[in-house]
């Protein structure tokens, strides 16, 4: 099981805006940023970030937003669905009613032109119970060791994250995190990215040493060399990375522009031994939206059909 490819479904939005809905949990949202050209400006990030994932041999599978519902959300469709290289498809459950919405068939129908859906495993039925698993962006992905890494919030549900691992073959590693007003952190995916022979971590966020020495062990065990971030970098999605393949099976470390540019030399310097850094100026995305470049990419690990 390879713990990165180079398919990636990317959904162009067509109504991005801040949402209210999230802003709760969420505190790299930023209301202030809101703007009658947030949308269109959204649309030029997105594509440009298309643009440079395809010159660098990804596979980008770019899928259109749908003016209704309204999902000012959609940018981000690794939080409702996850593919696996056994065939399975998953579905989450969204704390946001309005998300709910970005969940589409019809996606993982026109996927299945040119990859194998064995079987779709819907935990959305957990909304009824307000309990959530909002994806990869709940759950730091281990492919290759079968490791779900969690930092539990409104948004993780230990009970939901713990059926997952049942039915996908996982175990998992949870911790509490907080940002450094106390806060609780809404995602994993925020302070944290897993390749294949790295780790990138905000340590400081986690503040149980018991926790933090869990999570170092496991990362040090499965041979990740850690590159430690700081709330700062964090706050600059320096943490919300994702390994990318190209055609050609070359590794990828994709970014934002704003992470990539609060990375120190060193910490570029060892990432650069796992793979090219490939990043992208999406700074309405993220200040609006309070996701980054690994939130806009759902990783398609489904079987090709030959």
């Amino acid at each position: 099981m390879s713990q990165s490819t180079s398919h990636i479904l990317m959904i162009r939005p067509v109504n991005f805006g801040f949402n209210e809905q999230t802003a709760g949990s969420n505190a790299f949202q930023n209301r202030k940023a809101q703007s009658e050209s947030a949308n269109a400006q959204a649309q030029m990030e997105f594509d440009e970030m298309v643009s440079i994932l395809r010159q660098n041999g990804v596979d980008v599978i770019v899928v259109d937003d749908n003016l209704e519902p309204h999902t000012p959300d959609s940018i981000f469709p690794n939080n409702w669905v996850s593919f696996h290289s056994d065939g399975q498809v998953f579905l989450y459950p969204m704390q946001a009613k309005n998300r709910r919405l970005e969940r589409r068939e019809d996606i993982i129908n026109g996927l299945e032109d040119n990859f194998n859906v064995k079987h779709i495993i819907d935990l959305s039925r957990f909304e009824e119970d307000g309990k959530f698993l909002e994806g990869t962006g709940s759950m730091v992905l281990d492919r290759e060791n079968s490791i779900a890494y969690a930092c539990i919030s409104q948004r993780t549900d230990r009970g939901v994250l713990d059926l997952f691992c049942k039915q996908a073959g996982y175990k998992s590693v949870t911790f509490d995190a907080f940002d450094e007003n106390g806060r609780a952190i809404y995602h994993t995916n925020v302070l944290m990215c897993v390749g294949s022979s790295f780790a990138v971590i905000c340590l400081e966020s986690i503040p149980n040493p018991h926790e933090k020495l869990l999570i170092k062990e496991s990362l040090v065990s499965t041979q990740k060399e850690i590159v430690d971030v700081s709330f700062y970098q964090m706050n600059h999605f320096a943490g919300n990375m994702l390994e990318v393949k190209n055609k050609v099976g070359g590794t990828l470390i994709v970014m934002s522009k704003n992470a990539h540019d609060v990375l120190l030399e060193e910490q570029k310097k060892v990432l650069k031994k796992y793979g090219r850094l490939v990043y992208a100026d999406i700074n309405t995305i993220e200040t609006i939206g309070g996701g980054s470049a690994r939130c806009m990419m759902a990783e398609v690990h489904l079987p090709v059909d030959s």
